[in-house]
């Protein structure tokens, strides 16, 4: 009787551990904060997004207000066109929000950064972000420098 036990308790001990590893595995992967309500669509057109992903999220002050939902090439204007999901409790971003692709830690993932304007329309369904910064790449950036570098010698 008392191995009859052990083995229900072992099959508790498994499955609790599954469903610990599964929580995990959604909030490595930021399933668990998928949120399925009201949201609004914006685009933003960048230079370079770097390594900007589908599902990457979008933050303003530090709050994820959002998720990246497409990433497109525009063959003609030579650009990256990114649509973004809004939450609709975040609808009072003014027309002059400006939208940069910036780093969470020295090698974390990218996100779009919203900064906001001071104008008094608000964006709105479908509406496109004029401003935008596009991402830094490092190894640019240490070319840059380099390149500076043997400019003084």
């Amino acid at each position: 009787m008392t191995s009859r036990k052990i083995e229900i308790l072992v099959g508790l001990f498994v499955a609790a551990a599954m469903a610990a590893f599964f929580m995990l595995a959604m909030n490595v992967s930021n399933m668990s904060s998928y949120n399925g309500g009201e949201k609004y669509e914006l685009t933003a057109r960048f230079d370079n997004i770097g390594g900007l992903k589908v599902r990457s999220p979008v933050a303003a002050g530090g709050v994820r207000i959002g998720r990246v939902t497409d990433i497109q090439y525009n063959s003609d204007t030579y650009e990256a066109i990114v649509s973004i999901a809004i939450d609709e409790q975040y609808n009072k971003f003014p027309i002059d929000t400006a939208a940069s692709i910036l780093t969470s830690g020295l090698l974390g993932e990218q996100f779009i950064g919203f900064e906001p304007g001071a104008e008094e329309e608000f964006l709105k369904q479908g509406d496109v972000i004029d401003l935008t910064q596009s991402a830094l790449v490092l190894e640019q950036i240490i070319g840059q420098f380099l390149y500076s570098k043997a400019d003084e010698e």
